[in-house]
């Protein structure tokens, strides 16, 4: 008894030690990684983000959050902005900011908000599409401010150092139309079409497949979808609409409209528009609580009529079946 006494309280301490020294060898790895910087688990259990590749990816300042998101900012001081004739500081919301937050695979995913003047919104628009990102929102966040504020709201997926360059690219933009215009420009290039009510309406009809209201010389096409609202359905007549009006004469004209979309139609219904030369002017919702979810892109172009009723039948064609 003595003897199976004994055998048993060595067996004991050595499974003790086994298992402490497991402890302190793991314990050793992790302390290591977290000390390196490199290969820590981020939230979620993602690789971390490495800020240093996004501060050289970006050129701007970066920071790391405590749950391992990776932010870098750019405060607007470049031009003077007042609200209510109060000229208004950065750091009171004229800050362009980007976060960065790991993904499965190495991946990572990037939210922001940039800081644009009208001037500056189709630029960076541009840019942004050129590199992958998407734009989720173009709006304003103050009234009364001259020169007018506009912020684009931004989103991608891609290695940290892809979805860095493009932001980069997108700020760039940005900075090339100040160099050139240090003051806001207040209106689109080119002239003014010369308003005359006339058009060659047959023609815009068979482009967008649809008849044509005629409103004192403004030409009108809208395109209805339905959808419900508190258990009810809505249709056209509620507002579910996409609507384009021409203005001008047969031979240059202003096309301004909105489009509505569900999530996935927005992107490509913006590629085509800005394909075809037409400018975003804003994008968001209109209602809340609909079924399903819509989105509201409101649109300005210049040229010649039918070209531009070619760039809106294309955005048109990107929703196939959905009107």
């Amino acid at each position: 008894m003595e003897g199976n006494s004994l055998m048993h309280g060595k067996t004991t301490r050595i499974l003790t030690i086994g298992i402490l020294f497991l402890l302190s060898t793991y314990t050793f790895a992790a302390g290591a990684g977290t000390e390196r910087g490199q290969g820590r688990p981020a939230a979620g259990g993602n690789e971390a983000l490495d800020a240093k590749i996004i501060e050289q990816a970006t050129g701007q300042k970066a920071t790391t959050t405590p749950d391992g998101v990776v932010r870098i900012s750019w405060a607007r001081d470049d031009v003077v902005v007042n609200i209510d004739t109060m000229p208004l500081q950065p750091a009171a919301g004229l800050g362009s900011w980007a976060a960065f937050k790991a993904m499965p695979h190495g991946r990572a995913m990037v939210m922001g908000d940039t800081v644009v003047f009208a001037d500056e919104i189709t630029p960076a628009m541009d840019a942004a599409f050129a590199r992958g990102l998407t734009i989720t929102g173009l709006h304003n966040h103050f009234i009364f401010d001259r020169p007018p504020v506009y912020f684009m709201h931004i989103g991608g997926t891609g290695s940290a150092e892809q979805l860095g360059g493009a932001l980069k690219s997108m700020w760039d933009a940005i900075k090339a139309v100040r160099k050139e215009h240090p003051i806001p420009q207040d209106r689109f290039p080119g002239g003014v079409p010369q308003q005359t009510g006339k058009f060659n309406v047959p023609a815009l009809e068979k482009i967008l497949g649809s008849k044509a209201e005629d409103n004192k010389g403004t030409i009108k096409f809208t395109f209805a979808r339905t959808g419900m609202m508190d258990g009810v359905p809505i249709s056209g007549s509620m507002g579910l609409t996409t609507w384009a009006s021409f203005s001008g004469n047969p031979s240059q004209a202003v096309a301004d409209g909105d489009f509505i979309m569900t999530g996935n139609e927005v992107q490509p219904v913006m590629h085509a528009l800005r394909k075809a030369g037409i400018h975003v002017v804003a994008l968001h919702n209109h209602m809340i609580g609909e079924q399903p979810p819509f989105y509201f892109l409101h649109f300005w172009g210049k040229g010649p009529p039918q070209e531009l009723a070619q760039g809106i039948k294309a955005a048109l064609a990107t929703q196939q079946g959905s009107h």
